[in-house]
Formats: C-alpha cells, structure tokens, sequence
C-alpha cells in the first residue's frame, strides 16, 4: 500500500468520521461541550486508562461541579477525591490552574491560552478547545502518532505534529480528534491491530506490520508489606513527606521491613505502579510498639488524600467502601 496522500483527504476524513459516529465508546465526557468537564476528563485521561477513569469523573464532579467550586476547596481535599488515579501532580496542577481560571472570571478559548495553565501542555490544550471551542487544531497522543505512523513514513516528533494538522478535518476538529484517538485505542491496536475493521485501511501503508517487531519493556517486580494496625475506631497511618518524589503528601499504611514479613498476612494482592508490579502482603502485627505514623479515626478517611494503594488494602480489609 501507498502512504496516503493530500489527494485522499476528501475520502479518508469522513470514511474516519462516519466510522466514529457508529463505533465510538459511550463515554460520559463526550455528551458535552462543558470547557470545565472536557478539561477535567483530559487530565484524568493522561496516562490513566479509560475503565479506571470511569468511575471517578463522575465521582469527582459531584464534589466539585463547577471551576469555582474546585478553587474554592483545600488541595487535601482534591487529593483525597483523586485518590486511585494515581500521578497526583495532575490533581494538583488541576487545583492550582482552577484558582487561576476562577480569579480571570473566564475559560481559555484557544490551545495558546490553555497551554499557559499549569499542567497543560500541547496535547491537552489542543483536546479541550478543539472538543469544547470547535478550534481547529490537531492532537497527538501515544494512539494518534500510531495510527498516523502506519498511515505516512514519518520519523520525527515535528513531522508527526504537521501531518496531524494536515489530516485535520477543520470544519469538525473535536469529533475528528477523538476518532484518531478512537481508531488508535479500538482498532489500530500497538501489538495486534485489528486491520480488516479499519475504516481507512486503504489509505495504510502498513495495514499493521510495523507491530511485529515491537516488544514490550520489561516490568519490575517486587513484594512488599504494610501493617494494618486497627484500635478503638482508628488506624495507624502514615503522611509521606512533601518533598517526596512520589505522591507527596499522601497517606498510607505503615509500610513493614522485611525482617518482620515471616509472620502470615492476613491477605495478598496486587498492584501496579507506573512499570512495577508488586505483589502486596498485608500484616496485623501482634506487637505494635514503636509503629511509626499517627491514630487516624476511620469517619476520617474520606477526608485525607490516601495513596490508591492503601484504599485498595482498606477496601479489600472491609474498612472502607
């Protein structure tokens, strides 16, 4: 096949847009123009997966339904709400960027503009106001560089960007945007592409080849512990610095040393952090003293920012829903 050319255009757009009209996700962020809840959905959407992000957009906008409302709360309490998405700086950039918005009384109405909030970079910012404001603008993420990657022999990240603007159906820029991203995330899958149900598979000059020769990088894996220590209504809990590198300012559980892992858990489970699989034991030691952390009462847990980790422990132990 031949890399599609300036010629096709005409054909591939609606051959895409049709497409995306039958098959698209009933996703609860694609039934509104709202600038507030397009951007909320993008920064939720940023390296989180689509089934994780689900239940929490909902979640998240019944506590803040609107930017004022956002603004206006403590940053623990915007944590505590995104907690389970992990990646908590976008939670944190998503506080800040609402008080900005908040104080100019107005939403950006261009990328440009979107782009000087923090935690919003070119991707992003051409999402939202191309979805929210109708700006002609194209995306780029990991599923519309593949899909345009199989569609032109293009090498580098500038020559990504130009043909994304150069496939950009400019009367429709949000819808075409999403089914890019539709195409890439349904259809035109990394390791197995699903070629004979793309609709501009005649326009590919690869029709999914290119995918034999890529492997997946290898993931860590490590065991861990952490110690569920329960009194009259309480947990013993711990606060990670807020320098830290890694969820700063999160609680957790006290995390157990290795010396002490001989005794039997109460229960296992798994986890996955970024590229690290870690296999989770959970302890009830006998002898608490010197437990580092604080007594945290359980009324109180929906109201501090928990890692995802320590709510999957405390739902899996039946102390929170």
């Amino acid at each position: 096949m031949k890399p599609f050319t300036i010629r096709d255009l005409p054909r591939l757009r609606p051959a895409l847009l049709a497409w995306y009209e039958r098959h698209r996700r009933e996703l609860p962020w694609r039934r509104t123009r709202d600038p507030y809840r397009v951007w909320v959905s993008e920064i939720m959407l940023q390296q989180t997966r689509v089934a994780a992000v689900l239940p929490r957009y909902e979640s998240f906008l019944k506590k803040f339904p609107t930017v004022g409302k956002l603004a206006a709360s403590r940053e623990s309490l915007v944590l505590a709400e995104w907690s389970g998405l992990g990646y908590y700086r976008r939670a944190r950039n998503l506080h800040a960027a609402a008080k900005i918005v908040n104080r100019k009384g107005a939403f950006p109405r261009s990328a440009q503009g979107w782009r000087e909030l923090p935690g919003i970079g070119r991707y992003t910012a051409a999402a939202i106001s191309s979805i929210a404001f109708g700006e002609p603008v194209a995306v780029l993420d990991g599923n519309v560089k593949r899909v345009i990657g199989r569609l032109g022999r293009i090498r580098s990240e500038g020559e990504f960007w130009n043909a994304a603007e150069v496939l950009l159906d400019r009367n429709r820029p949000g819808d075409f945007n999403q089914a890019m991203m539709e195409l890439g995330a349904l259809v035109c899958l990394a390791r197995q592409p699903l070629c004979s149900n793309c609709p501009i598979r005649s326009f590919c000059r690869s029709c999914g080849h290119d995918h034999q020769n890529k492997t997946a990088p290898a993931r860590a894996k490590r065991e861990v512990a952490y110690a569920l220590v329960r009194a009259h209504g309480s947990l013993r809990l711990v606060r990670r610095p807020a320098d830290d590198r890694l969820m700063p300012g999160m609680w957790e559980l006290p995390q157990v040393d290795g010396v002490e892992t001989s005794e039997k858990p109460l229960f296992t489970l798994r986890h996955s952090i970024t590229v690290t699989d870690y296999v989770v034991s959970v302890l009830a030691p006998a002898d608490q003293a010197g437990r580092q952390g604080r007594w945290v009462h359980i009324s109180r847990l929906n109201r501090i920012p928990l890692t995802g980790l320590a709510k999957k422990i405390l739902r899996r132990a039946k102390i929170i829903e």
